[in-house]
This record gives structure tokens, sequence and C-alpha cells, in this order.
């Protein structure tokens, strides 16, 4: 994506290693995973193949309602979402959206963007080691 709303890092080890820190970064924080897609065991389903790919959706209430009191619009975005998967040469990325990219869209000027940004980072980071 080259407008800039999409932050990737490229990961140092497999899917389910980084999947694993991804969680274990989450729940760290003290934050809650509300779900987990596996977009490829859905693709299965169906008959159809997809290489690992599985969106990890986080958050709590703390961090998010103050954005959503400032746009509530911003609840189609919330909670947070970070997306891991394999590419075709075999490489895990962990991706997400990036928060201030989200505020702008929604007209969101709150002092919380700045630190979700920071901790969206790190979790990425984390994950991604």
């Amino acid at each position: 994506m080259t407008d800039g709303s999409f932050i990737s890092y490229v990961s140092a080890t497999d899917f389910a290693a980084t999947l694993g820190r991804l969680r274990g970064a989450v729940t760290g924080r003290a934050l809650t995973i509300f779900a987990e897609v596996d977009h490829a065991a859905g693709a299965a389903e169906v008959g159809l193949v997809l290489r690992p790919t599985t969106v990890v959706v986080f958050g709590n209430a703390r961090g998010g309602t103050p954005l959503m009191q400032a746009a509530q619009s911003m609840g189609l975005d919330l909670p947070l979402k970070m997306l891991v998967w394999e590419d075709a040469a075999g490489k895990v990325w962990v991706g997400y959206r990036d928060i201030a990219w989200l505020a702008k869209l929604h007209g969101v000027d709150a002092p919380a963007v700045p630190r979700l940004a920071e901790a969206l980072a790190a979790i990425a980071t984390e994950a991604a080691r």
C-alpha cells in the first residue's frame, strides 16, 4: 500500500512462532484478544488454498472509547487488528493499519493517538523479532 495507511514488519521466524508472539505481545499489555480470523482455514473449507493468513482482533475499552467519543465512526475500525501472513517467497509479515491514518480518516484529534501508535509499533516489533 502506497498511501501510508499500512505498516508492516518482516518477521525473523515462521508463521506459527510469529502468531504466537503476537498473541503474547497483545495479552502481555493487558489487552484482550476478541477474535482471530484464520483466512487460510476458511479458504480450505471451500476447497481453496491460501498461504497462512490470520487476523488478530484486540483492544480494550480504555483505549478505544476515547477515540469513539471523539468520532463514533471510529467504531468501524475498532477494535484494533493485526494481520500475520506468509508471502509467496515464504517470508512472514506482521501488518496493521496506522492508527494516526485512521484517526485522520475519521477526523479524530485525540491525545491517545500517538500513544496507541507507539504501542502498536511495539507489539508488531515484538511479534516479528
